[in-house]
């Protein structure tokens, strides 16, 4: 699959092609709320954006997926990184992953509408049949986030990664399928506007 370098852009976020143009955004971000102290997610440790940043590229360049860097539009901050990723174009679907907020922005409409925005683009641009997601059975405020997207839990993939701190991690697999997609983007465009 082969990504477009696209922007996304809402009423509230806009999603920029990550680049190292980010970086400072990017370290004010995870700072706030110390993100990368936090066992259930892989946000990276500031001395590793580096590699972060050469991971996103080389993905992109492979056709694996396109990371973006999520900008608050009121304030041109960046409010955390998001990413499609582990794309197959020949079964129509990825992984929308490598998502985190600065804890300011969290439980905010911001991660709301970076996700519309994104399986928008992934159901009626890419015309995908299928849109994953996958966390850490742990990590119960992403499970929440994930589930009030409008996304269904497929199953518990046991023993599936090993964290960086040695945890063996169970991950927990959710999806939304093209034909649940206009249900869902209406249930998100109403959550938006309340």
């Amino acid at each position: 699959m082969e990504f477009d370098k696209v922007v996304l852009e809402g009423e509230c976020v806009r999603l920029e092609p990550l680049s190292k143009l980010h970086k400072n955004g990017l370290i004010d971000a995870i700072c706030d709320g110390e993100l990368w102290q936090l066992f259930v997610t892989l946000v990276p440790r500031i001395e590793d954006l580096d590699a972060y940043f050469d991971n996103a590229i080389a993905a992109h360049a492979r056709g694996d997926g396109l990371a973006f860097a999520t900008i608050d539009k009121h304030t041109e901050k960046v409010a955390g990184s998001t990413r499609f990723m582990k794309a197959d174009l020949a079964n129509q679907r990825l992984e929308i992953g490598f998502t985190f907020l600065a804890k300011s922005y969290q439980k905010t409409p911001v991660n709301t509408e970076a996700k519309l925005l994104m399986l928008t683009y992934a159901f009626e641009s890419l015309k995908l049949n299928r849109v994953e997601f996958l966390t850490d059975y742990l990590n119960h405020a992403s499970r929440n986030a994930i589930f009030r997207l409008g996304a269904k839990e497929e199953g518990l993939l046991r023993n599936h990664m090993i964290m960086p701190d040695g945890r063996v991690r169970d991950s927990v697999l959710f999806s939304i399928i093209q034909n649940e997609w206009p249900g869902v983007k209406q249930n998100l465009l109403y959550k938006l506007n309340t």
